[in-house]
């Protein structure tokens, strides 16, 4: 089964991560949430989340991606944890691969992994993004290579469904999306 670890800091987004986790999990993919410390864990609008695990007990695994939500103060959370940095350096692997989300693709640019590559972001996190990216694309998903980044809280699903193809496949990803019957789609396709 493939595998997905979401670290969750004080402050993070709420529809970005649990959106995310549910799309991800109604695919049959595992999907490990980890608190940078133990506990609970409240999001930006003060919804209490209680992880699987901490960040310290998840990272004695290996998982086949990293998702990395957004949220002002959780992104500022998650690039203050040198554990982040070292989980970057380990998934931006040709045999693994990082989704970021909102604000989250910021990280990224702080710790150069956005050279050469093609991004996107929440449109207040644009100039860090475009600057240490080659390309930023306003697209609701952008996919490059192993590397996929999205927009915000609205395309948050867009994003889960992007994270469903990359790990199992384009018919996987369809039979999601029908089961959410996403508007505009008599199929939810």
């Amino acid at each position: 089964m493939r595998s997905v670890l979401i670290p969750l800091a004080e402050g993070f987004e709420e529809i970005e991560a649990v959106c995310v986790i549910d799309v991800l999990r109604r695919a049959g993919i595992e999907v490990v949430t980890a608190g940078l410390r133990p506990g609970p864990v409240t999001a930006s609008r003060r919804v209490v989340v209680v992880p699987d695990a901490t960040l310290d007990q998840a990272m004695t695994r290996d998982f086949d991606m990293l998702v990395l939500p957004g949220g002002g103060p959780g992104v500022e959370n998650l690039r203050a944890d040198p554990r982040i940095r070292r989980l970057l350096e380990r998934y931006l692997q040709p045999d693994r691969s990082v989704g970021a989300i909102c604000a989250a693709p910021t990280i990224l640019a702080a710790t150069g992994h956005l050279a050469g590559r093609q991004a996107t972001s929440y449109p207040s996190a644009r100039g860090p993004v475009a600057a240490a990216a080659a390309a930023y694309r306003e697209d609701a998903v952008v996919v490059d290579g192993n590397l996929v980044t999205s927009r915000g809280p609205g395309t948050a699903i867009a994003f889960g469904l992007a994270l469903v193809e990359m790990l199992a496949g384009r018919s996987r990803r369809d039979e999601v999306a029908a089961g959410l019957v996403l508007a505009g789609s008599g199929t939810g396709t």
